[in-house]
C-alpha cells in the first residue's frame, strides 16, 4: 500500500512539472470537448427539431357532393400522399438523383461530406453541398438556406435526430410531401396533378424522373418554363437510376427517347368560386370551431352543397350592366339560391367582383322593403285564421303619427288580401299587422331566427332598425314552398380530416313556422304577384312565385336605396338585392324592383337551359287548393219576357249573359213600386236566367240583378233594369 502511495506522489510531481502539465491539460481538454461536442451533435438534435414542423401544412380540398372540385384553401398548396401511394420507380428516381445511399447511411453520408469539405477548404468558402435526403428535410423544415458551418452543424444534428426517431419510410414520405416544384406547388402528389393531370399512383418512370430532376432548381428546370431543359434534366435522372441499379441500360435508353407528357396546368382561377368559399370558411368557423388559419394548413376535405353550374351562371348574369342603373357605377348585388327540398345553399354571390376577405353582401343586413310583407304580415295572418279573400282596409290612415300611404296613391276602400299581396298595398298591410298584433308577427319571425328590436307598425313595410340579410330572406321564403318549415341554410355537408376521419356532418336546425295550408295559400298568392302584380318585369316561362321590394332613398327624393326580389320555383328559392354599399346623397338607384326581378328571371332562364325546371307547382294531396279570384261581371243586357207553362200557365223570364266563372252568384230584385225597400226575389249561381213564377196577366214589375262574390262577400255593380207587363 505504501508503495502505491509513493508512486502516486511521484506521478503527481512529474505531471506538475510545467513542461508536461500544460500539454496534458490541453490534450485532456480537447478530448473532453470533443466527446462533449460529439455527444451534443448526436443527442442535441432535439434542440433543433421542432416536432410541430413535421406536420406539414396541407391544402384543404373543397369538393361537391359528386366529388368534383369546388375550391382549395391553403398556405402551401400541398396534397398529402402516403408512401404506399407513390410508385416505387418514382421513389427510386428521387433517391437516385438526390441520395443514392439513403437506405444505408444514418442521416449523414460521410463520403460526400469528406469530398465537400475538401472542396470548401480549397476554395476557402462553402461552395459544395453533400446533403442527404434527411439533411435536406432537416434544412427545409427547421433551418434557413444560409451557407455556414454553424447551419451545417445544426443540419447534421437534426438529421441524426430524425434518423434515430423515424424510419426511412417515414422520412422519405415526409420528404416527398415537402419538396417544392415551383409554381406554388408543394409535394409530389400536388405536382402529379399540376404537371400531368393524374394521381401520383399513375406516374410513369419518365414522369417521376422529370419531377425528381426539378427539385434542385424548380423554376429553372420546370417544363412550363423550358421544356427542353427539363427533358435534359430528366434524362440525367434516368442515367443516375441506371447507375444506382434501378434501370438497366437498354431500358434507360428507351425511356430517354420518350417525349414529354406534361400538360398545360388547369386554370383554377374561377372568379365565381370565392363568394361561396368565404361562406364555407365562415360556417366552419362558427359551427365547427375550425379557424380560417387551420383550414389553410389542416389538409381537410370539405364536402359542400355548391352547384358550380348555377354559381357560374349567376356570376355571368350579374356582370350585365343593364340590370344596374344608378347615379354611380359601383352598384353592388347579393344573390342566394337554396334547394327548396333540403335548404342546401347551392349558390351565393357576395358582390359583382368578389374576392375572399371582401365585404360579403349575402350576410349584410339591409332594409327589406315589401319583401318582408309575406313573412311578417300575410302568412302570419293566414296562420291566425284569416283567409286569402278576407277584405282588408285600403284607406289612407294615421296610426298615432305614423302615416301610411300606397305607393301609387290609389285607394279602394277595401281589398281582398289576395289583391293586397298582388299589388303590394301598404295601407292594407299595415292595417292587417295592426289587427294581428306586432307581437304575433314577431313571434313568427323569431321562428325563422329573425330577431328584430322593432316594435312599430313600420315593421310591416320593412322599415327596420337593423334590417335582414339576403340569406335570411331566402330562408324565410323557403317556408312557403316547403309546407311552412324553416331550415337554416348551410353550405357544408361534412368535413373529414387529413386522416380521412369524419369530424363534422351537417345537422341544421329546423322550425315549423306556418301551417302547411297557409304556406300553400301564400305560395299561390305570390305566384299571382309574378303573373299579374309587381313581379311581372322580365321573362321566365316556367313556374315562379315571388315578391318585390323597394326602399325609398333617404337623401335623394324619388329615387331608390335598396331593391329586392325573392323568388320561388318548384326546385329553388332565391333572393337578390341590388344597391350601394353606402347610400348617400350621391349614390342612389334610378330603377326599382324591376331590376332584381328581371335579373333573377334571367338567371333562372339560363339554369333552365342546362337543367330544365318545372312548368307548374304541384299541390300536395292533403292540402286544399286556393280558389282562383272571382271577377264580378258588369251586366248591361238584362232582359225580361213572358212565357207559358207551369200551374199558372203564365210566367216571367229574366235573362242575361252570365260570367264564364260559374261561381258568381246573381241576386234578383224587384224595384219597390212605392217608397220602401226593393224586394229580394232569389238567387242564381252561375246561370243567366231566372223564372218569375205565379204571374198573372195583371202583374207587372221592374227588375234588376246584382252579381255577388262568395269568396270576398262583395257585391258588384247593379245591372240595368227591365220592366215586365202585359198591360203596357
Amino acid at each position: 500500500m505504501d508503495k502505491i502511495k509513493e508512486y502516486l506522489v511521484k506521478g503527481w510531481k512529474f505531471i506538475n512539472q510545467s513542461w508536461i502539465k500544460w500539454p496534458i491539460l490541453l490534450v485532456g481538454s480537447f478530448m473532453t470537448l470533443s466527446v462533449v461536442g460529439f455527444l451534443f451533435i448526436i443527442f442535441g438534435g432535439r434542440l433543433i427539431v421542432d416536432e410541430t414542423a413535421l406536420i406539414l401544412p396541407a391544402t384543404t380540398q373543397v369538393v361537391t357532393e359528386d366529388g368534383e372540385y369546388a375550391g382549395r384553401l391553403y398556405q402551401e398548396n400541398r396534397q398529402l400522399v402516403q408512401l404506399k401511394e407513390i410508385p416505387t420507380h418514382v421513389q427510386e428516381a428521387f433517391i437516385a438523383i438526390e441520395d443514392q445511399r439513403f437506405y444505408s447511411h444514418a442521416g449523414i453520408d460521410f463520403r460526400a461530406v469528406v469530398r465537400a469539405v475538401y472542396r470548401d477548404l480549397i476554395a476557402f468558402d462553402k461552395v459544395e453541398g453533400a446533403s442527404t435526403i434527411t439533411q435536406q428535410l432537416a434544412k427545409n423544415l427547421f433551418l434557413t438556406n444560409e451557407k455556414s458551418w454553424m447551419r451545417k452543424t445544426q443540419e447534421v444534428m437534426a438529421s441524426i435526430y430524425l434518423e434515430r426517431h423515424y424510419t426511412k419510410s417515414d422520412l422519405l414520405e415526409l420528404y416527398l410531401n415537402q419538396v417544392y416544384f415551383g409554381h406554388g406547388i408543394h409535394g409530389v402528389g400536388t405536382a402529379a396533378d399540376y404537371f400531368f393531370a393524374k394521381d401520383v399512383s399513375e406516374l410513369t418512370i419518365t414522369e417521376g424522373a422529370l419531377l425528381a430532376g426539378m427539385i434542385n432548381a424548380p423554376n429553372y428546370y420546370s417544363p412550363h418554363i423550358d421544356e427542353e431543359r427539363a427533358l435534359d434534366r430528366r434524362d440525367l435522372v434516368l442515367s443516375q437510376m441506371n447507375r444506382a441499379g434501378y434501370l438497366d441500360t437498354e431500358e434507360m435508353l428507351t425511356l430517354q427517347g420518350r417525349t414529354s407528357t406534361v400538360v398545360e396546368p388547369v386554370n383554377r382561377n374561377e372568379p365565381w368560386i370565392d363568394d361561396y368559399l368565404e361562406l364555407v370558411i365562415r360556417e366552419a368557423e362558427t359551427l365547427y370551431q375550425i379557424s380560417r388559419a387551420e383550414l389553410q394548413r389542416g389538409g381537410y376535405e370539405i364536402t359542400v352543397y355548391l352547384d358550380p353550374t348555377i354559381q357560374k351562371i349567376a356570376y355571368e348574369q350579374i356582370q350585365n350592366d343593364q340590370f344596374f342603373q344608378g347615379s354611380e357605377d359601383n352598384i353592388e348585388t347579393a344573390f342566394t339560391l337554396l334547394d327548396q327540398e333540403t335548404g342546401h345553399l347551392k349558390a351565393a354571390l357576395g358582390g359583382r367582383d368578389y374576392s375572399i376577405g371582401d365585404l360579403h353582401r349575402v350576410e349584410v343586413e339591409r332594409q327589406p322593403g315589401s319583401v318582408i310583407k309575406p313573412l311578417a304580415v300575410f302568412a302570419p295572418a293566414l296562420s291566425e285564421g284569416y283567409s286569402a279573400y278576407d277584405l282588408l282596409d285600403d284607406t289612407e290612415r294615421d296610426y298615432d303619427g305614423y302615416q301610411v300611404r300606397n305607393f301609387d296613391g290609389k285607394y279602394a276602400g277595401e281589398v281582398p288580401m289576395y289583391d293586397a299581396v298582388t299589388v303590394s298595398k301598404n295601407t292594407s298591410t299595415v292595417w292587417l299587422l295592426d289587427q294581428i298584433g306586432i307581437s304575433t308577427s314577431k313571434s313568427y319571425l323569431e321562428k325563422m331566427q329573425m330577431i328584430l328590436p322593432d316594435n312599430g307598425l313600420a315593421l310591416g313595410l320593412g322599415g327596420l332598425e337593423q334590417g335582414l340579410t339576403p340569406l335570411q330572406i331566402a330562408e324565410g321564403y323557403r317556408t312557403f314552398i316547403h309546407e311552412g318549415e324553416w331550415i337554416q341554410a348551410h353550405t357544408i355537408a361534412k368535413i373529414t380530416d387529413r386522416h380521412g376521419r369524419t369530424i363534422a356532418e351537417a345537422s341544421p336546425p329546423t322550425n315549423q313556422v306556418f301551417d302547411e295550408q297557409s304556406a300553400w295559400y301564400m305560395l299561390r298568392m305570390l305566384e299571382n304577384v309574378v303573373d299579374e302584380g309587381t313581379g311581372q318585369a322580365g321573362n321566365y316561362s316556367k313556374a315562379l312565385a315571388g315578391k318585390t321590394g323597394t326602399t325609398q332613398h333617404p337623401h335623394a327624393t324619388g329615387y331608390v336605396k335598396d331593391s329586392w326580389f325573392a323568388g320561388i320555383t318548384p326546385e329553388y328559392v332565391t333572393s337578390l338585392w341590388i344597391g350601394y354599399d353606402v347610400s348617400d346623397a350621391d349614390h342612389y338607384l334610378t330603377v326599382g324592383s324591376s331590376a332584381p326581378t328581371e335579373l333573377t328571371k334571367a338567371i333562372l332562364s339560363e339554369i333552365d337551359r342546362v337543367q330544365p325546371l318545372t312548368d307548374e307547382f304541384t299541390r300536395p294531396d292533403h292540402l286544399e287548393e286556393l280558389p282562383e279570384p272571382i271577377e264580378l261581371p258588369v251586366i248591361n243586357d238584362l232582359d225580361a219576357s213572358f212565357g207559358f207553362g207551369g200551374w199558372r200557365l203564365l210566367r216571367g223570364e229574366l235573362t242575361w249573359t252570365p260570367s264564364a266563372d260559374e261561381r258568381v252568384v246573381y241576386h234578383i230584385y224587384q224595384v219597390a213600386e212605392s217608397e220602401g225597400a226593393d224586394q229580394y226575389l232569389g238567387r242564381v249561381v252561375g246561370a243567366g236566367e231566372f223564372t218569375l213564377s205565379e204571374m198573372s196577366i195583371f202583374d207587372q214589375g221592374t227588375y234588376y240583378i246584382v252579381p255577388y262574390n262568395p269568396l270576398t262577400d262583395q257585391t258588384g255593380t247593379r245591372s240595368n233594369t227591365v220592366r215586365l207587363s202585359l198591360l203596357d
